[in-house]
């Protein structure tokens, strides 16, 4: 640990600060161009904005915060806040999907649905052992039914594979690792583009990084009872689910020290889970954009994506949406929560409800356009 000047610039309000800040071995300044660092006694300059964000990991405002985060993820934390005026004005602004769900078809009309999904806690429940995340038989065969009738992706924090594993539908698009490894329908889609099945790995040079972080975390959590890491092949996630509270500070600072010597590496957090993945500008939000280039949508008025999610990474896909003007997306949450998705609903039983009232209304309205058709045709005749 050294010391370092450094002039810290505040484009707000026009003053410049001259500090001096501890960086580890590991420098917080270092550019993508990786440039030597400055001599002793000079100065760098550095804006307010940077310099906060690249304060030491393991400075103990930094793991304050982490912890402070971790238990406002807390699903027991939440459940223990009554019900209140701020609930019931955020359930006007995000109401059910399945309340509101004729002013989502009628939106839709005349355009091509694309279902998103995410896994954990959207199609599965959230359970303490993340290996034992399984999806009920008649949510597979839901979802099942789903792609008969749209093009469905599944998008998960998840090891591609492992999410795979869960779902067991060849049929779909799966996004894992949160978007960084997405592949198309290996078989049984009829929306699958050309030949060969859409494979797309933005990250790929960082599989040696995640591999050594992975162990390492390993090596300094064992210690910590209930933590579990698991490789999500371009993410490592930490789950604390089954951490005792009094741990999580202690967790938070064996994560940030492992940290700490990869600087292309950020910390993210979920339900219960730190996530570490490539500082790349990649997320669920980007994958959504690709996988409806990849299904021919990327400059189509006439497309209606709709993304389902329950966690904080999922935003990056509602965002998008937003920003887009096209779809919706639906936040699954028993609780109010800072979103961008435009409507809400409460577990994955809601999830499973809402997606077979879609698929009957595809199907009746196909038996329609059917029926119509066919009058034409006898009216055609008889002419």
């Amino acid at each position: 640990m050294t010391n370092q000047n450094v002039v810290v610039s505040d484009a707000s309000s026009g003053i410049n600060m001259a500090i001096t800040v501890a960086v580890s071995g590991s420098s917080l300044f270092i550019t993508a161009a990786q440039k030597p660092p400055p001599a002793p006694g000079t100065y760098i300059t550095i804006s307010k904005k940077k310099l906060l964000q690249n304060l030491d990991i393991n400075t103990g405002a930094r793991i304050n915060a982490w912890v402070d985060s971790m238990r406002a993820s807390s699903p027991t934390n939440m459940k223990s806040q009554p019900l209140s005026d701020d609930q019931n004005s955020w359930t006007m602004h995000h109401p059910s999907a399945l309340d509101m769900f004729d002013q989502i078809t009628n939106a839709s009309k005349g355009k091509q649905i694309v279902m998103f999904l995410d896994y954990d806690g959207t199609l599965s429940p959230i359970v303490d052992d993340p290996d034992r995340a399984f999806m009920s038989e008649a949510m597979r065969a839901t979802v099942r039914k789903l792609a008969r009738y749209f093009p469905t992706a599944i998008v998960s924090g998840r090891c591609r594979d492992k999410v795979y594993s869960f779902v067991r539908l060849a049929e779909l698009y799966y996004a894992g690792s949160h978007g960084m490894d997405i592949k198309g329908p290996s078989k049984g889609s009829k929306y699958k583009k050309g030949a060969q099945a859409v494979l797309f790995q933005p990250a790929s040079e960082y599989l040696p990084m995640i591999d050594e972080v992975y162990k390492a975390l390993l090596e300094v959590t064992k210690g910590t009872p209930g933590a579990k890491v698991e490789n999500n092949k371009f993410c490592v996630s930490v789950h604390f689910r089954c951490v005792d509270e009094k741990k999580w500070s202690e967790l938070a600072k064996q994560v940030g020290s492992v940290l700490e010597g990869y600087p292309n590496l950020r910390l993210t957090q979920g339900r219960k889970v730190l996530e570490i993945r490539p500082t790349i500008k990649w997320d669920k939000g980007k994958a959504l954009e690709f996988l409806l280039e990849s299904l021919g949508y990327a400059n189509c008025t006439n497309v209606f994506p709709v993304y389902i999610g329950d966690d904080r990474t999922d935003e990056d896909a509602f965002k998008v949406l937003k920003e887009r003007g096209q779809g919706f997306g639906i936040l699954v949450s028993k609780t109010p929560k800072d979103t961008n998705a435009s409507y809400s609903l409460q577990e994955p039983s809601e999830v499973m409800a809402f997606l077979r009232r879609l698929v009957d209304w595809k199907r009746l309205s196909l038996r329609r356009q059917f029926r119509m058709r066919r009058r034409l045709e006898e009216i055609n005749m008889s002419l």
